[in-house]
């Protein structure tokens, strides 16, 4: 890898908790490519659950995870699938060229997407038929927990309790670790960790994946994904989950089908990426756990600076980062503003760079918006004149 890759920014990709429904409400009026993602996963929503993703999720007040995950599985999978290649649209047409890619849990089928892998469409079906397979084979309502202790305490903790279907799903860093299994046994977890004084919270969370306990949906999920055509990455996507890189021509849903069954090794997964020469990090989705988590995990290793960055996440005070983060890639030349000065030249040809990027920042969403409701309106009226007209042609016949 050259100096210039290894100044390039590393796109984190969240799993399925990656959604923050404030943000990427905020967010879409301002940026219209979150809209144009939405819409094409619309057509696979539609196709399969007859709805619109885009209607529940952009369309209505900010819904946020706890709300979406009372409601079917596969609207929060998607929701948090299409946040995160919302804000890598996002970023890639702000002229952000990633040096690597990393996906947590789900969001691994999200990297692969923005490599290129994938349609967005395909990606979609994926995502729906991965869900599908927890829901039809009865891995829906079992327990996840996360637990303030090392994967070592952890895994001994975890013997302790002596279910073998009780196994150790994630690990964030060397004091944070997650494990999920049936809920009688993350229920003896919670019980021996509050009496050795370990903190452990149960997350919200419809699956417990990642263990050995799912082996036999792999397979027919393998089969789904196989025949999907895949595509070359350009982009190397690192997995936390296989321990290594995608390689070109893999067949994917092999790979896919082993997140069923493996551990997700966050913390060895950017140390790896550190150790590359990789010092950028931007988490491209809701919220921002993974940008919290990411200097946890690199403590004792990393020995100079980091940048760690979110995108559809919102601040004390309710600020979206996404700007801050876009301006700060672009003071260290990672990015470019050449979106927003072609919508300048357009607009307000006048007006200076500096000047109609102030005014975009605070009154943007505004203009975005408008200009959606006009489409929708336009692209109603549109329809109408096609029924009418096939009805015509049709009364002739």
């Amino acid at each position: 890898m050259d100096a210039s890759e290894a100044l390039s920014p590393v796109l984190l990709f969240p799993g399925e908790g990656g959604y923050d429904g404030t943000a990427l409400n905020r967010a879409h009026h301002g940026y219209p490519q979150i809209r144009a993602v939405f819409e094409r996963i619309d057509a696979v929503t539609v196709e399969l659950f007859s709805r619109k993703i885009s209607e529940i999720v952009l369309d209505t007040r900010p819904l946020e995870l706890p709300e979406l995950l009372q409601g079917e599985p596969w609207v929060a999978q998607l929701a948090a699938y299409g946040a995160g290649l919302a804000a890598h649209r996002v970023l890639n047409e702000h002229a952000v060229h990633p040096s690597a890619m990393m996906g947590y849990g789900l969001g691994e089928i999200t990297a692969l997407v923005a490599a290129g892998a994938y349609s967005i469409e395909d990606g979609a079906r994926i995502v729906a038929r991965r869900t599908e397979s927890f829901t039809e084979h009865g891995i829906g309502g079992r327990k996840t927990a996360v637990l303030s202790a090392s994967p070592h305490r952890t895994a001994l903790l975890v013997a302790q309790v002596g279910d073998p279907r009780l196994a150790i799903t994630a690990e964030h860093h060397d004091a944070q670790t997650v494990v999920g299994g049936p809920a009688e046994a993350v229920a003896s977890v919670q019980v021996i960790a509050r009496q050795l004084s370990i903190e452990c919270m149960e997350l919200e969370d419809h699956f417990a994946l990642h263990n050995a306990d799912p082996a036999e949906k792999a397979a027919a999920f393998a089969a789904f994904v196989n025949p999907i055509p895949q595509n070359p990455l350009n982009v190397p996507v690192y997995s936390p989950i296989l321990r290594g890189y995608y390689q070109s021509g893999e067949p994917l849903g092999n790979l896919l089908a082993a997140h069923f069954t493996r551990p997700v090794a966050f913390s060895a997964g950017v140390r790896k990426l550190y150790e590359r020469g990789n010092r950028t990090f931007v988490e491209a989705g809701g919220g921002a756990a993974l940008s919290a988590m990411l200097p946890r995990a690199l403590q004792g290793v990393a020995s100079g600076e980091i940048t760690v960055l979110s995108t559809l996440a919102v601040e004390s005070g309710e600020r979206l980062q996404l700007p801050g983060t876009l301006e700060l890639l672009q003071e260290g030349g990672l990015a470019t503003g050449e979106a927003l000065r072609a919508l300048r030249l357009h607009l307000s040809p006048a007006a200076a760079d500096e000047e109609f990027a102030a005014f975009w920042a605070e009154d943007g969403h505004e203009i975005a918006a408008y200009v959606n409701r006009r489409l929708r309106a336009h692209h109603a009226g549109r329809a109408a004149t096609n029924d009418v007209t096939k009805s015509a042609a049709m009364a002739s016949w």
